[in-house]
């Protein structure tokens, strides 16, 4: 779904309101409200409570069959069960129709659209105080896969002596499949459920760039603001590394963590002794506003967009291309945080992407001191995913709102990096006690090359 106009239709004024008012330039982009479905639980509060705790999200996985997998362990949102009380308060109105719209939804939508609902109540959005047309939805997610459920009695339909039949398909087996089914997979639906339910109909997009789509929906929608073209959006991703398929083709393409005695410690980002990443689901969203906007309607502002950047490094670009990817984008954060006149703010702590993963951190690490100098020099580096590792899609912006909570107390330790390895050279963050700072940059990353970064200040 898109609530961009057709190709034919008249240029949007975005010099006046719609009721025909002059319009103020935007300054800056604000974040008003925090809605977060993860491992360690569905409120921002508890979610840092947990990091700060030192406690994991991980166990044994209850939504894929374990013998299959090299992996019996994993980070489940279990908390989430998909009942409307998880959505936060809702009028009645829109409890039914979330809870009818829920048919047609997957596990990893349906905590795209809580996490959306959660942020818009904390926010304290409403009709009177937005402008429907100017208020819109920026998405992130994976590729959504479908369960092998909607095509078993299909396929077993077809079954004769043992082999499938392609030519009894269409007569038997098609019928047998939802004729909706598509309409629970695609990775564009979590945007459209937000907009449709909340009538928000101004720009509406959807990213599909794995772990990289939190932080590129807020880029994207931090441009968008400040060009006129929208005075609010509602910004999040969802993602799910657990599920039968999903879940074998990580076990097959990706490098995960082998079983140990205690799954709390399978998670060592930065780790000497590290041996791949668990596997996570979980969802965030933020309220993002122009500054006048949220000003005006004496919203509780709770950070700021200083500067944004992504970058995308294929094989061709070089012998590192995940190491260059990512110091582009921290290069393009501090870029046009300079150009917004913001260069000479503090950087707090550096949330990095952590993933466990013996190479990837290796250039990770490599890139913060390509940007940031050697570890004397740079700022504290942490990341939550020895907490609940890597949630898809949904992480980067669960690890967004994780750091923005910490800004200005205390900021969580890497959970069990004990011994932090010579090829990763970052001023790693291992004990209690160090400050979160005023402001943080977020990067991740995915294994094809695509990062992101963004960095956001504490509300001044």
């Amino acid at each position: 779904m898109s609530a961009s106009p057709p190709a034919n239709s008249p240029a949007v004024d975005t010099s006046v309101n719609s009721n025909g008012s002059p319009r103020r330039p935007v300054t800056s982009v604000v974040i008003t409200g925090l809605g977060v479905i993860s491992p360690l639980g569905n409120t921002p509060d508890e979610l840092v409570d947990g990091l700060n705790a030192g406690k994991s999200g991980i166990a044994a996985f209850t939504q894929v069959p374990t013998e299959a997998f090299s992996a019996s362990y994993g980070a489940e949102a279990t908390q989430f069960t998909g009942h409307i009380s998880d959505y936060g308060p809702l009028e009645k109105a829109l409890q039914r129709t979330i809870r009818k719209g829920s048919k047609v939804m997957c596990r990893e939508i349906e905590m795209g659209v809580a996490s959306a609902q959660l942020a818009l109540h904390d926010a304290g959005h409403s009709a009177e105080t937005f402008d429907r047309d100017r208020t819109g939805v920026l998405f992130g997610s994976d590729y959504i896969m479908s369960l092998p459920d909607e095509y078993t009695a299909g396929i077993a339909a077809c079954i004769e002596d043992g082999e499938f039949n392609f030519a009894k398909w269409g007569e038997l087996g098609l019928p047998k499949v939802n004729p909706l089914w598509l309409l629970k997979y695609l990775p564009n639906m979590p945007a459209s459920h937000i907009a449709i339910y909340n009538d928000l109909r101004g720009p509406n997009n959807s990213l599909t760039l794995r772990e990289a789509s939190g932080g590129a929906a807020i880029a994207e929608a931090t441009s968008t603001i400040l060009r006129g073209h929208a005075e609010a959006l509602v910004v999040g991703a969802t993602g799910s590394r657990v599920h039968p398929l999903r879940t074998l083709h990580a076990s097959l393409q990706e490098k995960l963590a082998g079983n140990r005695d205690d799954c709390d410690t399978m998670s060592r980002p930065f780790d000497s002794s590290r041996d791949g990443s668990v596997l996570g689901e979980g969802a965030a969203s933020m309220l993002c506003e122009a500054r006048e906007h949220a000003e005006a309607r004496g919203a509780n502002i709770l950070g700021e967009v200083l500067g944004y950047g992504t970058s995308a490094v294929g094989e061709s670009g070089g012998p590192r291309p995940i190491q260059i990817a990512i110091a582009n984008a921290l290069k393009a954060t501090l870029r046009s945080a300079k150009a917004a006149g913001h260069g000479e703010t503090p950087i707090g702590h550096i949330h990095a992407h952590g993933l466990s993963d013996v190479d990837i951190d290796k250039d990770e690490a490599a890139a913060i001191c390509e940007v940031f100098g050697d570890a004397k020099t740079q700022p504290p580096v942490t990341t939550a995913k020895g907490h609940f590792g890597n949630l898809g899609a949904g992480g980067g912006m669960v690890e967004i709102i994780a750091s923005l909570k910490s800004l200005g107390g205390d900021l969580f330790p890497i959970r069990n990096l004990e011994s932090l390895d010579e090829n990763c050279p970052i001023n790693a963050v291992n004990a209690p006690g160090v400050p979160a700072g005023d402001s943080f940059i977020s990067v991740n990353v995915t294994p094809q090359g695509q990062a992101s970064a963004v960095w956001i200040r504490k509300a001044s």
